[in-house]
C-alpha cells in the first residue's frame, strides 16, 4: 500500500474568492502593470534605458564597490540566472558594466558597475523618481504611503513561502 501525501486543505481553501480578494488581487496587479510599463517607456524614451537595466544598475550602485556576485544581483533584481546573463550581456556591450573576476573564488564572476554606467544611473535617476511622484506617490498621502508600505512588509519578501 503507497503512503498517500495529502496536502491538508480547509473549506475556506476550496471556495471561490471572494469579491474583495479578486479586486484587491487584481488590482495590484494591474497596478503594477501599469505603473511598470509607464515608469519604463519614460526611462525607454529619455535615456535609452529600460527599467530592469535601471534597476540591476541601481543594485550595483548600491553594493559595496560597485560589485555584485552574478547570484546575488539576480536574487536583488529578481531576475533568473539567465535572464540575468542576458542582460548583463546587453548591459556590458553598451559599457555600463563589466564582468569582474573574484580574487579569491575563480568560479565567482562579478557584475561591476562602469563609469560610464554610473553617469548613465545618475542621468536616469531624476527621470525615474520623477515618472515615480508622478505616477504612484502623488495619488496618495504620507499616511498613506506608510500605511501601504506596512502591508507590502506583510507579505514581502515572501514571508516564508
Amino acid at each position: 500500500m503507497a503512503a498517500a501525501t495529502a496536502v491538508e486543505t480547509t473549506s475556506a481553501d476550496q471556495e471561490a474568492l471572494t469579491l474583495g480578494e479578486l479586486r484587491a488581487w487584481r488590482g495590484l496587479l494591474r497596478a503594477h502593470a501599469c505603473l511598470r510599463k509607464r515608469i519604463d517607456a519614460e526611462l525607454e524614451r529619455q535615456h535609452g534605458l529600460p527599467m530592469t537595466s535601471y534597476e540591476v544598475l541601481l543594485h550595483l550602485e548600491e553594493a559595496n564597490r560597485g560589485r555584485l556576485r552574478m547570484c546575488d544581483l539576480a536574487e536583488q533584481a529578481q531576475l533568473s540566472r539567465s535572464g540575468l546573463t542576458r542582460l548583463v550581456d546587453r548591459l556590458e556591450r553598451d559599457g555600463l558594466l563589466e564582468r569582474c573576476s573574484c580574487s579569491h573564488d575563480a568560479r565567482g564572476a562579478y557584475a561591476c558597475l562602469t563609469d560610464s554606467g554610473r553617469t548613465r544611473l545618475q542621468e536616469a535617476r531624476v527621470t525615474h523618481r520623477a515618472a515615480l511622484r508622478s505616477a504612484f506617490f502623488s495619488r496618495f498621502s504620507e499616511e498613506e504611503l506608510s500605511l501601504l508600505a506596512d502591508m507590502w512588509d506583510r507579505i514581502a519578501p515572501c514571508n516564508g513561502l
